[in-house]
């Protein structure tokens, strides 16, 4: 049942595109935002058509000369207002995250830390925009090396992390002088509507943020990639839907960001501390209700710690409360849609099909809501889908290794290389993890990384580029380099 103060607050979110500064009605039907734990429809908001994302575009290409020209000092203040404004609302955008994505108010009151971090870590690297001048090696000439907005750009965002990913992609591409068409996703476009509403009252410019939602993303957003006046391209979201972004940025030969699926492993090595690895185990397993690209997959136990590391997770997983994340206690809420609930099931019944033996969970539970259990399962065959496929649901399925080689054979078996996790006391192996597993990010005895400060992105078929760190804004700037003969 909906709250006063949740009708209170949904009142407050704009129902509209925003372009160009205001507020407008789309050329669609209505998109109806539903809350995953009861079914029930939160907000009717705007639906745009692929004339109304050429309009976004339209405004951004406008408003492109002048925001680049815009001092760097003067971007940074108003990421930073933008900053300390979240951070007075911050009540506001986590019962809003909760609403319409589902995870525990503990967990998107985190999320609002994090995504805030995005908005001050880029007011900071607003004013380091730097480049080179020195003499060539030859002495004939002095290079200038210089950097500049690569120009407008699309964003687009997923459901899992609505306040964050829109930090993460929209703060570093106006703190580098670039304007934005922002598509967030239709399951969870509610909070990125109330975010920019934030960065209006912070002293964006009109035209330099412009939000699209839309139920038909790629008629949307084909005809904006397509146009010649976009430069750059930023997507989170499935290796699949990437690789077809990818295909069609290729004909404007466009910058391109793109972070994509995770298989990520989780490997306990046989001197681990196994209350810090349970501990690790449960943070980069169940935050997020599993559904976080970074969710470790596939659980890598050597074989002389499995039953114990089993045992101590499935204890702990039988501990957590499932429910409303506004309700108190809860610690795992609903998945975003019936759809998750069907394909989280569809992996376990495949596993236990293949000979996994269930510890914990393995079904919904009855009453309203995408729900589903918490669920441990061991001895996963190989031939499992559990193992191949990223599982975006409370799922652990732990298979063993024998030595330090097959552990790394194990953790590098697929397609994917976003993060992994491995857990071991002895320092010189940790080093070797490092050098050996093909990931583009990894946890060392802990099973949290993230960090506004550090660069995010995988390897192989896990994406392109990186948000974060001193990297993340480089995604955004071109290079130039101009030669002055000596005279």
């Amino acid at each position: 049942m909906v709250s006063t103060r949740e009708t209170e607050l949904l009142a407050r979110v704009p129902d509209g595109l925003y372009i160009n500064g205001t507020w407008q009605q789309g050329g669609g039907k209505a998109i109806e935002v539903t809350d995953p734990a009861t079914g029930a429809v939160l907000k009717r908001i705007a639906n745009a058509d692929a004339a109304d994302g050429i309009r976004a575009l339209d405004a951004a290409v406008e408003a492109a000369e002048s925001w680049a020209a815009t001092a760097p000092r003067t971007r940074a203040e108003i990421l930073r207002r933008a900053f300390d404004l979240l951070q007075e609302r911050r009540d506001d955008f986590a019962l809003l995250m909760t609403m319409e994505m589902g995870k525990p108010l503990a967990e998107a009151n985190g999320e609002v830390t994090y995504g805030g971090e995005f908005l001050r870590w880029f007011s900071e690297e607003a004013v380091r925009i730097s480049g080179r001048f020195g003499l060539n090696p030859e002495g004939t000439g002095t290079m200038v090396v210089s950097q500049y907005p690569v120009g407008p750009c699309l964003l687009i965002t997923p459901w899992n992390f609505p306040l964050a990913m829109a930090t993460r992609k929209i703060a570093p591409a106006l703190a580098a002088g670039c304007t934005v068409v922002v598509k967030p996703a239709e399951l969870t476009p509610l909070t990125t509507l109330f975010f920019v509403q934030l960065l209006e009252d912070a002293g964006v410019p009109a035209g330099v943020v412009n939000v699209i939602t839309t139920s038909t993303s790629s008629a949307v957003a084909g005809p904006i990639i397509a146009d010649p006046r976009l430069r750059k391209l930023s997507f989170t979201g499935s290796t699949p839907v990437g690789r077809k972004l990818i295909q069609q940025a290729a004909q404007g030969v466009l910058r391109t960001s793109m972070e994509l699926g995770g298989n990520a492993p989780f490997v306990v090595f046989e001197d681990a501390d196994l209350d810090k690895a349970v501990e690790g185990a449960m943070l980069a397993k169940f935050r997020n209700i599993g559904q976080a690209c970074t969710a470790a997959n596939r659980f890598i136990v050597h074989e002389s710690v499995a039953a114990e590391f089993a045992r101590r997770l499935t204890e702990r997983v039988g501990a957590l409360k499932i429910g409303r994340g506004t309700e108190a206690g809860v610690t795992i809420g609903p998945l975003v849609s019936e759809a998750a609930v069907a394909g989280t099931d569809a992996l376990v019944q495949d596993a236990l099909a293949h000979g996994a033996t269930l510890l914990a969970g393995g079904k919904r539970p009855e009453g309203a809501g995408s729900f589903y259990e918490p669920t441990v399962l061991t001895d996963v065959a190989p031939a499992s889908a559990l193992l191949t496929e990223e599982i975006f649901g409370p799922v652990v399925g732990i298979v063993t290794f024998a030595d330090e080689a097959e552990g790394v054979r194990l953790a590098n078996s697929t397609e994917y290389g976003l993060i992994s996790y491995v857990y071991t006391q002895d320092l010189a192996r940790g080093q070797r993890m490092i050098a050996k597993l093909e990931t583009g990010m990894m946890g060392l005895n802990t099973g949290l990384v993230s960090n506004a400060a550090a660069p995010f992105g995988g390897v192989k078929q896990s994406g392109l580029g990186r948000e974060g760190g001193l990297e993340g804004i480089q995604e955004y700037l071109s290079t130039k380099y101009t030669l002055i003969p000596v005279s």
